[in-house]
């Protein structure tokens, strides 16, 4: 626990006490359908949601999403090519962590290039398990908001400016006790949490720090509980029962029977 703090005061700090407020989806709960263009002005979107949005093409997209210890997320999006191209592009999707780090791709298609009258392309990058908690020097992905960028790193000068719809999605498998630490953070990094803890330190203080608005359903540090509990206590019985039937064999009968000696 001690590291964690050390690990959220020394590296969080620089990076994630921004108090600007992002795009937000709308109050009722649908997939929002606009895109931010920085980290700043990212748009939330939930996992499971499906964000929308129309840009041009040359243009920086930026989404985020909350994504909790023991998820291993994967990314997708997708874009409608304008009829108009007149030579083929290259898209590319990043996803990056709390700390604005920029996360590898375990698999999926991350960067993809697209024919001449191409009608869509498809990118995906599914991120390494999310650890509850890291070493400094790690960039392990950690609990807490994940920016997704899309754009493209390769278009002709005469297409630059043409319309594109994009969608893009995020979803989690739940990796369980597989993925268990010991540790943990003391606060998930989201935009505006570092100003916030320095302000319960500072009464006077009158800076109000704008957090981000979205979290896991069952809260952040959610997945304390996994099946890695239930394989420990099985372990432990079964080592119990396997003493109590070593014993039992190799004890014998009890102690052996006096038998007199001959003449007796």
């Amino acid at each position: 626990m001690t590291a964690g703090l050390l690990l959220l005061g020394t590296a969080v700090s620089p990076a994630v006490a921004d108090s600007t407020p992002s795009a937000s989806p709308s109050e009722d709960g649908d997939a929002p359908t606009e895109a931010g263009t920085s980290f700043r002005t990212a748009t939330e979107f939930e996992q499971g949601q499906t964000a929308t949005a129309s840009a041009s093409t040359g243009d920086y997209l930026y989404w985020s999403f909350p994504a909790d210890a023991g998820q291993r997320p994967t990314v997708r999006a997708s874009v409608k090519l304008p009829e108009g191209a007149e030579s083929s592009s290259t898209w590319q999707i990043d996803v990056y962590d709390g700390l604005r780090r920029r996360q590898a791709c375990q698999y999926g298609a991350q960067t993809r290039t697209a024919a001449a009258g191409a009608g869509s392309v498809e990118l995906s990058c599914t991120l390494r398990t999310v650890r509850a908690w890291s070493e400094q020097w790690a960039d392990d992905p950690l609990p807490g908001t994940y920016y997704v960028r899309l754009t493209t790193t390769r278009l002709a000068t005469a297409d630059l400016g043409l319309p594109v719809d994009t969608e893009v999605e995020a979803e989690s498998k739940d990796i369980g006790g597989a993925a268990a630490v010991d540790g943990s953070l003391a606060r998930p990094l989201v935009p505006g949490i570092a100003v916030t803890s320095s302000q319960e330190d500072d009464e006077d203080s009158s800076t109000e720090a704008v957090l981000s608005s979205l979290e896991p359903d069952d809260g952040w540090a959610s997945g304390w509980w996994s099946d890695r509990w239930v394989w420990t206590a099985l372990g432990a019985a079964l080592a119990a029962l396997a003493g109590i039937g070593g014993y039992s064999l190799t004890r014998g009968a009890g102690r052996p029977t006096r038998v007199p000696p001959p003449g007796a």
